[in-house]
């Protein structure tokens, strides 16, 4: 059970979906931990055990025990008899006992096992509980959450746990109690404590016995406690005397029911794990030779990969398609008389997919190596060229025309990418376009949206991999250019083949998903925009960041001797272990610090911030951000700089569920904008000679005007209408005072609360923004509610909303699917409802800046303007502005962007200019 639990969790906000709507996120986790096993380790005999619904003896020992476990999740209880289905397909034995919980029928198990034959015993759980049953012959083998086994005997337990001996594992557990059991122990009595007691009284009835010797509240805790701390041993203690019988011929490992098998992982679309299970099972195929060609269009002539003349016979089928399995009508064209034929044959259709083979990932500085073409189904035609400029140059004049035909759909998987690589060699690709991956981004916007994977989906077919034309990744992978054209043509008509059968499947569920003016409007005709924007970059200014790399450097070496002088030593500051061990053991900054899963002690970003009252941990602060600012931005950015003297950023347009942009190579969106350090950042980013200046414009407040439009809040609407500043007339609003009377105090509360409501805030996660008591925070949000009823009503309606439609809807029709809305399990539901509240005001927010874009690039390609659009950061728009264009620049671009869309609140963008970023925002 904890490997199903495991399993569904780790994959919580990436669900595996079948095309079926079941999520197999936990039957797929619990095979592949199961096949790892089988596999790698090989055991000769092997079981499952499973917990029972019915309650067992600690339930009527102490009617507490779990009660306040939360109701498992609906997925999960789908999940459990199927993984039950699968444990009994691969013939391996369950083990269940009414009354017991598995780990009372595994430590039965495991040591009727050593006693019978002397067999060494590993129990798979991730369950630290087990460790009170190792022994020399049985062990516990963990699987840790990274990846990863940990394997403990009787010494591993022991160094562990801090313990003399294993059995003692029991009286910790019941000294310290266990929070997801509902086991009480002692309170007040951590692991650090049980196991100083349990070194010098032996057990919890030693300690019990020997009250007496303890002293102050240890003393009163334990003997207040005593019937509970023995209660909490019996309920802790794993059964060894379950009546099951250990039968060791039964349990021998078998060979699985391949039918039945087979039959559960095609249901459950299991493709690639039913490989792993039954190797080389897939039907293969003899294919005779090509004949002569008779036709080259229309699929009368035979396929590059023809049907087979004789089909090898397999004991089952494995229901997935390739390359070897369908008949395909694939060519190579190295004619000019086939370049002619393959033109005139396109150009009489309505669409057709293409895709280019390059020397690099890098779309600005990649070279083609060759085009594939697709018309119709298992049809493929690939042009190879030489990277001659002169003969390529005669190649693509052959497709000029076709290209530029805005009659034509041109279909494509990253489209983006694609259309720049021929820019590149001077042939220009105009619309109308269509993105297979832009298209399963409006569909399904958390899933992955690569071709391989939409291809196995959709198609039922698994495409050749890269890999198999290059090699492995690493530094012996080879390059595009080095493959002969006849090792590449296959492989690439597939591509341009599948994009096409993938356009077919997905129009139709754009049009199922109400997507399709959302695609054709904003997110295809963005799209080109961010493209001339990627092409476009913006000028660094390199001196400064050097400079600037000099002086933090300087500031991290006195902030690591201010580190060593308050710590009384010198130790790795960025290695969390080291810095766990001196401010927790050595300083002691808290009596109980938490730790991580591996047993070290935590000292990430949430917990120091906790701990800022520490002079020493403000420092630590300080050095990681200075460390952080310049590894990742200060002495990144100028290795970024292109050739063109340039940084030139990649827009990833299907990344964020919400719609929202991301970019990489700089990540934009993620320069640091609050410290007076980061914003040293932005102003090395600089116009690109004298005669321009950078304008930056940017949405003000745009999410909250939103929620008051969603909301249709009279307050909020008529405080923006008067142009009031928001964050003071809500201060106002919820302390009871004038606003003049706002203090400065009071506005950041408030801006905090405002925009914390707007992300489905809690008390606790505002008290923690604020560093405030919880009491405060939720005093605080309740007057904000009470100010702005409105808005409480519109969060309520809109979760309601969502749990009849397990979607919510931006105003330009964005979906956000949120499967987990109806979830029984606390956590899982309020995750689901946090988004329900935030997707339709941040998408909202994310469609009307890519609808500006869209207009303003319009405008700009009418208007011959040396004036640029390059960056786009969160609800910020940033322009490379001709000195002679300001003014139409900055009147023209703030219309446009104020018009974007019309609500009941009016959008307002701030306006600002400089020789730098930071001064033009």
């Amino acid at each position: 059970m904890a490997l199903i639990f495991r399993a569904h969790f780790a994959l919580i906000r990436n669900p595996r979906i079948n095309s079926k709507g079941v999520n197999t996120s936990a039957p797929m986790g619990f095979v592949n931990s199961l096949l790892e096993i089988l596999k790698k380790q090989e055991p000769t005999h092997i079981a499952v055990s499973f917990d029972l619904s019915a309650p067992t003896f600690r339930h009527e020992m102490y009617k507490e025990y779990k009660a306040n476990r939360q109701e498992t999740p609906e997925d999960i209880s789908i999940a459990i008899p199927i993984v039950k289905k699968i444990v009994d397909a691969f013939n391996i034995p369950r083990i269940e006992m009414e009354g017991f919980e598995a780990d009372d029928v595994i430590g039965t198990i495991a040591k009727k096992a050593a006693a019978a034959g002397g067999f060494q015993t590993y129990m798979m759980t991730p369950d630290k509980d087990y460790a009170q049953l190792v022994d020399d012959n049985t062990f516990l083998y963990r699987p840790s959450t990274k990846g990863g086994i940990e394997i403990l005997g009787p010494k591993e337990v022991l160094e562990k746990f801090d313990l003399d001996r294993v059995d003692q594992v029991i009286d910790l557990l019941g000294l310290q109690g266990d929070a997801v059991d509902n086991i009480p122990g002692v309170p007040g009595v951590g692991p650090k404590t049980a196991c100083k007691l349990l070194k010098e009284y032996s057990t919890v009835e030693g300690i019990i016995e020997n009250v007496d010797q303890l002293k102050g509240k240890l003393k009163e805790r334990v003997s207040d406690n005593r019937e509970q701390a023995i209660l909490s041993k019996e309920l802790a203690t794993i059964k060894i005397d379950v009546p099951v019988e250990f039968n060791e011929e039964e349990l021998k490992v078998k060979e699985p029911n391949k039918e039945e098998l087979v039959k559960i992982f095609n249901d459950l679309e299991f493709k690639t794990l039913l490989k792993r299970v039954f190797p080389g099972e897939a039907p293969k195929k003899v294919t005779p030779k090509p004949g002569e060609q008779t036709s080259l269009f229309g699929g009368g002539a035979p396929a590059a990969k023809a049907a087979p003349e004789e089909v090898v016979e397999e004991e089952i089928e494995i229901l997935i398609d390739t390359i070897n399995s369908i008949n395909k009508n694939y060519r190579m064209i190295d004619s000019e008389e086939r370049y002619q034929e393959l033109v005139d044959y396109l150009i009489k259709q309505k669409e057709f997919a293409f895709d280019t083979e390059t020397t690099s990932l890098d779309s600005l500085v990649a070279q083609p190596v060759g085009i594939s073409f697709s018309a119709k189904k298992d049809e493929g035609y690939y042009v190879p060229l030489t990277l001659n400029e002169e003969e390529d140059q005669k190649i693509l004049s052959h497709f000029k025309a076709l290209f530029a035909d805005e009659k034509i759909l041109k279909i494509g998987q990253n489209l983006k990418y694609d259309i720049q690589i021929l820019d590149n060699v001077g042939v220009e690709v105009k619309g109308p376009f269509f993105d297979t991956m832009l298209a399963h981004y409006l569909i399904e916007p958390d899933k992955r949206h690569g071709m391989d994977t939409l291809s196995e989906h959709y198609l039922n077919y698994k495409p050749v991999s890269i890999e198999t034309i290059l090699g492995k990744k690493g530094k012996k992978q080879k390059n595009m250019r080095d493959i002969p054209a006849s090792e590449v043509y296959e492989y690439a008509c597939e591509d341009a083949d599948i994009t096409l059968q993938l356009k077919y499947a997905l129009a139709d569920q754009l049009k199922e998903k109400e997507a399709e003016t959302l695609f054709n409007n904003l997110e295809m005709p963005l799209m080109e925009t961010l493209r001339l924007m990627e092409k476009e970059g913006v000028n660094l200014n390199v001196p400064s960041l050097e400079t600037y790399s000099v002086t933090l450097a300087e500031e991290i070496v006195q902030l690591e001797k201010d580190i060593y002088a308050l710590a009384g030593e010198e130790f790795t500051i960025s290695s969390p272990k080291q810095l766990g061990i001196v401010l927790f053991e050595k300083m002691k900054l808290v009596d109980k610090p938490k730790k991580t899963k591996t047993g070290q002690y935590a000292t990430g970003e949430e917990i120091l911030q906790g701990l800022k009252q520490h002079e020493i941990v403000g420092k630590i602060l300080d050095f990681r951000q200075l460390n952080k600012l310049k590894s990742t931005y200060v002495d990144a950015l100028p290795k970024l700089i292109k050739e063109d003297g340039r940084v030139h950023t990649t827009y990833n347009q299907a990344v964020a569920a919400t719609g929202r942009l991301s970019s990489t190579d700089p990540n934009l969106q993620n320069i640091p904008i609050r410290s007076s350090r980061g914003k040293e950042i932005r102003k090395a980013f600089v116009a690109r000679d004298e005669d321009h200046v950078f304008m930056a414009v940017d949405y003000s407040q745009v999410e909250l005007r939103i929620m008051a439009a969603f909301s249709n809040d009279e307050e909020m609407i008529n405080a923006f209408k008067a142009k009031k500043d928001i964050h003071t007339a809500t201060a106002a609003k919820v302390f009871k005072v004038a606003e003049e009377e706002v203090d400065a105090d009071m506005r950041r509360k408030a801006k905090t609360a405002n925009f914390g409501i707007i992300y489905g805030v809690s008390a606790f996660g505002l008290s923690q923004q604020l560093d405030i008591p919880r009491t405060e925070a939720k005093q605080l949000i309740d007057a904000y509610f009470e100010e702005f009823p409105a808005v409480k009503k519109y969060m309520d309606n809109v979760i309601n909303k969502a749990r009849e439609d397990e979607y919510v809807v931006t105003l330009m029709g964005r979906r956000r699917y949120l499967r987990d809305i109806n979830s029984r399990n606390f956590t899982v539901r309020g995750m689901a409802e946090r988004n329900a509240i935030n997707a339709p005001i941040q998408g909202t927010a994310a469609d009307i800046i890519k609808k500006a874009m869209i207009d303003i690039q319009k405008w700009m390609d009418t208007q011959d303007l040396k004036s640029k659009m390059i960056m786009q950061v969160h609800d910020e728009l940033i322009f490379d502005v001709h000195k002679d264009e300001l003014d139409v620049m900055k009147s023209k671009i703030k219309e446009l962007m104020e018009n974007a869309y019309e609500m009941k609140v009016p959008l307002e963008v701030e306006v600002g200019e400089g020789l730098n970023w930071l001064e033009a925002h």
